[in-house]
């Protein structure tokens, strides 16, 4: 988690005062520690609660407004000040700026630019403070070049590697509505979905999605498909960019499993990603998809770059197309290879079990831990050595059966 920060409010105005709470309390990394309506105290009311941050609405009275921003930055030097307002006049912001305020927000206020505003703010408290740099978030989305090359199988046991690491919080995020089966590897019955996400977008805050994550064993948290087939089940791309602008504030990773369909949902998980894993195997209708998503993908500015190549399932039969022949039909780097283990990834998924719980030795285990090391190489431990197979959950009937 990161740090907390200790917030005090004013703003005269009842019903803007009264959104601007609601927005923070829907906050988990804002503390708010006091609200004011009127000008004229807070200036006491910060001195005596000494906040990390305060916020100035100048709205009712610019004048007493700058001069409170003015007087707290002079005084309180280690209080970040952030004011908004409904006028969005160059005059206005330059001098807030010049009394000291780090950012300026326009009203109506995006939650997405607060929490950007946030931290910018908190990166630089935590910079002057000398306690570092406090860690982003690394989100990766997981994209398949066809159906059943194994995207799912990665993102949930990549998200189960990274989240052993206890300085580490992970989301996975399931993009497909449809046959999405991550809820399946993790043996999980969830009481909240995506879908209930998508039903109170608009009033989306942390305690709605905190409630629709559901924690696996192993610290790996899952926001799910929806349970039923629903065709009424909408999300747009700047819905799922808001979803992702709150997680990010809290978790230091999201992984997100996108459907095969590209569509205008997928395409904003790969453009909101740092890094982007394009999951294939060696036969000709896959290598021929990957060219044509990587023309495809040509035409968004930088986001070529940040695209892996994986190839999954290396060695499953001798007619496979050689590596040194998919280089040549790509025409790119393949950044990861990782081994056809059929046997041990049915048994894990049948058992609902993550691979590092249930074959921590197994090569295969150990190609996807090169891939989260590599990722965030100071993220990801060591290989665990205790190879206890957990039989729990829907599947256990299947016993040893599913080898």
């Amino acid at each position: 988690m990161k740090t907390v920060v200790r917030m005090a409010l004013v703003d005269p105005q009842d019903n803007t005062r009264s959104a601007l709470k609601s927005l923070m309390l829907g906050i988990d990394t804002v503390w708010l520690e006091a609200e004011c309506s009127r000008y004229d105290f807070f200036f006491d009311v910060v001195m005596q609660t000494r906040p990390d941050m305060a916020l100035v609405a100048l709205d009712s009275d610019v004048n007493k407004g700058l001069a409170l921003v003015a007087r707290i930055t002079q005084e309180l030097p280690d209080c970040n000040v952030l004011v908004i307002s409904s006028s969005t006049e160059g005059s206005l912001i330059l001098q807030a700026m010049r009394n000291g305020a780090k950012e300026f927000l326009s009203v109506p206020l995006k939650l997405e630019d607060v929490l950007s505003a946030l931290e910018r703010i908190r990166q630089t408290q935590m910079s002057r403070s000398g306690e570092g740099q406090v860690r982003s978030c690394h989100v990766i989305t997981i994209a398949g070049a066809s159906g059943g090359v194994g995207c799912t199988s990665l993102a949930v046991n990549l998200g189960c590697i990274l989240a052993r690491n206890e300085e580490n919080s992970v989301v996975v995020i399931d993009l497909d509505f449809a046959l999405g089966d991550s809820d399946v590897w993790l043996d999980i019955i969830p009481d909240y979905t995506i879908q209930d996400v998508a039903e109170n977008i608009t009033r989306l805050d942390y305690s709605l999605l905190k409630r629709s994550l559901t924690r696996h064993d192993c610290g790996v948290f899952l926001l799910p498909r929806p349970v039923q087939l629903d065709d009424n089940i909408k999300i747009t791309g700047d819905q799922l960019r808001r979803v992702v602008a709150l997680l990010k504030t809290t978790f230091t990773h999201l992984v997100i499993d996108t459907s095969k369909s590209f569509g205008p949902l997928d395409m904003a998980a790969i453009e909101t990603a740092e890094t982007v894993l394009l999951m294939t195997q060696l036969d000709l209708p896959c290598l021929r998809n990957v060219v044509r998503l990587m023309q495809y993908f040509e035409h968004v500015e930088g986001l070529t770059e940040k695209i892996k190549i994986v190839v999954n399932r290396v060695g499953l039969e001798d007619t496979q197309i050689s590596l040194s022949k998919a280089l040549e039909t790509i025409g790119r780097e393949i950044a990861w290879q990782i081994p056809n283990d059929f046997a041990t990834m049915v048994e894990a998924r049948n058992n609902g079990v993550p691979l590092i719980m249930q074959a921590p030795r197994a090569k295969l285990t150990r190609a996807l831990e090169v891939i989260a090391e590599q990722l965030s190489p100071a993220d990801a431990p060591k290989a665990e050595t205790d190879d206890k197979k957990s039989r729990k959950g829907l599947f256990r009937f299947l016993g040893s059966g599913a080898k």
